[in-house]
């Protein structure tokens, strides 16, 4: 039987999530049959729900809550990273071509933070691992794909229009260096050891001279996701799912299209492989992107932003790491990604674009 009130009320708590609910929010009738708490978001909680009682419902769907722990809850609300998510998935997914999982309800309620969503499941796909890495044909895919997010919009004037789109602006990027700047010592007590002497002194210039290194950008805008890592990816696998899918859509912004794919490239293959690989990576990068109609953008200034953006995941692990809530996986993927990403900046004399 179909239902009439597509509009549950939002979840409070995982708890929430009742045969009713999951009714309202399908728009027909089922039962839950499991649970599962699935993922390793550090802002939000995913939970796989088995379903029965009607062929029109899918047999399983994911549902993604706030987090439970109260520091990275309040971080999502004050950031707006549930907010954004939802809208992600309800106005810019359809108007742009990378894979996501289909969503069946989005809701998010402005006075409390709250949001729900109910997503497709995308098993048997596997999900990324930050901190083991992937291969160099699992990152020429995650590249395929990000072009896909990249090239729709790339320097479409109406995304100047999409108020809750994040974007840098000279408030934002004092805020930025403030913010960095008052959590570094802390990140250094915790991350110090994984780091060389060169790279402390590296992430030191680099809160100095935030605001510089902001102010030269001039890359065109596009669409950009913002955490584009291997944690908020599912690769297909021998027995089903999608080539590859992207989650975790709560840091999405109107921004350079290198950021993302710099960003994904510094972490997700380990710097050895990085080191063969990058130049040939981005360029097929390049390719998809005047493929996919951004014609304007030369392969100079490609590489000139892959480097420029290098610090983008040295920018993410400090911050990010000293904002979310504590774990032990938590810790080991923000070594791993700190580690990477401060070595690819040295890599790739990135420093120039602090001077």
């Amino acid at each position: 039987m179909s239902r009439t009130d597509p509009h549950p009320p939002i979840p409070a708590a995982r708890t929430d999530i009742t045969d009713d609910w999951m009714s309202r929010a399908l728009g027909v009738d089922v039962a839950i049959v499991e649970e599962q708490r699935v993922g390793t978001g550090q802002v939000g909680m995913c939970v796989r729900y088995r379903l029965e009682g009607s062929d029109e419902a899918p047999a399983r769907v994911v549902a993604k809550l706030p987090s439970d722990d109260d520091v990275s809850r309040a971080t999502g609300v004050a950031m707006r990273n549930y907010e954004r998510e939802v809208r992600i998935y309800n106005e810019i997914a359809p108007t742009v071509g990378i894979r996501t999982p289909r969503c069946y309800h989005a809701d998010w309620d402005a006075d409390s933070g709250l949001f729900v969503l109910v997503l497709e499941d995308l098993a048997p796909a596997q999900q990324g691992d930050q901190i083991e890495g992937c291969t160099v044909d699992e990152a020429a895919l995650a590249l395929y794909e990000l072009a896909k997010l990249h090239a729709p919009r790339g320097a479409d004037p109406t995304l100047a229009d999409i108020a809750w789109l994040s974007h840098r602006d000279a408030q934002g990027v004092a805020m930025l260096q403030a913010l960095y700047q008052s959590v570094w010592p802390g990140f250094l007590e915790i991350y110090a050891p994984v780091m060389t002497p060169s790279q402390v002194a590296l992430g030191e210039q680099l809160g100095a001279s935030l605001g510089r290194w902001a102010a030269g950008d001039d890359a065109p805008r596009a669409v950009t996701h913002g955490d584009y890592r291997l944690d908020n990816m599912l690769f297909g696998t021998a027995e089903g799912g999608y080539p590859l899918a992207v989650v975790d859509w709560q840091t999405p912004g109107r921004g350079p299209a290198l950021s993302d794919a710099s960003y994904f490239l510094g972490a997700g293959l380990l710097p050895d492989e990085r080191r063969v690989h990058e130049v040939d990576l981005l360029r097929r990068y390049h390719e998809q992107l005047q493929a996919g109609g951004v014609h304007d953008f030369s392969w100079d200034a490609c590489w000139d932003g892959y480097r420029r953006f290098a610090f983008s995941g040295c920018i993410m692990s400090v911050v990010a790491s000293m904002v979310v809530g504590s774990s032990e996986r938590g810790i080991a993927m923000f070594s791993a990604m700190t580690e990477r990403h401060f070595t690819h900046a040295e890599d790739v004399d990135a420093v120039e674009f602090l001077r």
